[in-house]
């Protein structure tokens, strides 16, 4: 885009390598760097001179924003002077502009999101089985070794980048609740729940869940209720962004069902995907999930602009018609909607005229800015 804007990601997602392929003759304020910290945290206003003195029309970029928030004022001071100046403002979590007071330039810029790679990005090198383990973060299938990269990414960056926001006072507590808290991957959020088994206050658990979603490396997802008919459940779903940071945190023992932790990862994989087509797409789309007080649950609810649409994931290689009640209850109740299965077979198959396609498949033909629809 030609306007301002705030590109949003966690730390690995690529946004200083997208901003320098997209804006080659940029100007590039990387405040990572310790020596421009320096100069801008001291002195803002420096960036006042430093743009007046470039080309008009010149694109500007600030990396990591959010460690100086206080340069937002002399970005809409220059925003105002109409020199035809592009700001990109990269960060990896708004939290810290919006605490310290600063606004995201007044309406003045666009807020876009960058996520972990969809499948469609990779093309012939997705490769489903290693996504479920690994992920999908630009920062770890770069690496040579993805697993130590993956166990050392959540190791720096979901506690010690926490500490070094301040985020937390205890970082004992931190890491115990991000243990507990990955059995709630594609699941009902319960912070009472995850409050007692981490055996902090209820209060410091949904802080927490805060901090998680503002450091964009969770997300929720509120129940589907328009012209609801049936009671339905009043918790959101939750997810972690990414399937190999969930597998990182998640432990597992001899008590543990493979096919369990694996059926969640699926779950998330999916959601993940949907997350980054909506946010990349131009259509005003909202993802939600659907359960009923009797424990009818439909995944994922993806209505909007010519979108309606009931998905169910299930990690297995076979279709049982147990495995379409969810489905065949939600377009019951909403004859409007399309209903969609994805599973784990290469075969495409037709049940109750539910349309059950490989995940994989899905997966690779999902495309930002096309409909939903064109993926089956």
């Amino acid at each position: 885009p030609r306007e301002n804007f705030f590109l949003f990601g966690p730390r690995g997602t690529g946004k200083s390598t997208w901003t320098g392929l997209i804006f080659k003759e940029a100007l590039t304020i990387n405040l990572l760097e310790p020596d421009t910290f320096r100069r801008f945290a001291a002195k803002p206003e420096t960036l006042l001179d430093l743009v007046r003195g470039q080309a008009k029309e010149k694109t500007i970029i600030i990396d990591e924003v959010q460690k100086v928030p206080e340069l937002l004022d002399p970005v809409h001071q220059l925003v105002e002077e109409k020199h035809g100046f592009q700001f990109v403002l990269t960060g990896s979590s708004p939290r810290k502009i919006k605490r310290t007071g600063f606004d995201l330039l007044a309406g003045r810029a666009l807020l876009k999101t960058l996520h972990p790679f969809m499948a469609a990005e990779l093309g012939p090198r997705f490769k489903l089985e290693e996504s479920l383990n690994i992920g999908l973060l630009p920062i770890i299938l770069g690496s040579s070794n993805p697993e130590e990269s993956l166990k050392a990414y959540t190791a720096l960056y979901l506690r010690e980048e926490v500490q070094m926001e301040g985020l937390v006072r205890n970082i004992g507590n931190f890491a115990r609740f991000l243990e507990v808290i990955s059995f709630s991957h594609a699941s009902i959020l319960n912070t009472s729940n995850i409050a007692r088994e981490s055996e902090i206050e209820r209060k410091t658990a949904e802080g927490y869940v805060g901090i998680l979603e503002d450091l964009l490396v969770a997300f929720k997802l509120p129940m589907f209720r328009k012209r609801a008919k049936r009671q339905v459940s009043e918790h959101p779903k939750f997810y972690l962004f990414d399937a190999g940071v969930y597998r990182s945190l998640r432990p597992s023992g001899p008590l543990d069902k493979p096919q369990e932790i694996e059926g969640c990862a699926l779950e998330g994989l999916v959601a993940q995907h949907l997350r980054a087509w909506n946010a990349y797409g131009t259509s005003q789309n909202e993802i939600y999930f659907w359960r009923t007080r009797s424990g009818v649950e439909v995944d994922f609810i993806v209505y909007g602009e010519g979108e309606f649409w009931a998905i169910e994931v299930k990690n297995t290689s076979k279709v049982r018609d147990e495995d379409l009640r969810s489905l065949r209850a939600f377009v019951k109740d909403f004859p409007e909607s399309r209903a969609l299965f994805l599973y784990r077979s290469k075969e495409r198959l037709s049940r109750h005229g539910i349309l059950c396609l490989p995940c994989g498949e899905f997966l690779l033909q999902l495309r930002p800015g096309m409909p939903l629809e064109t993926a089956i």
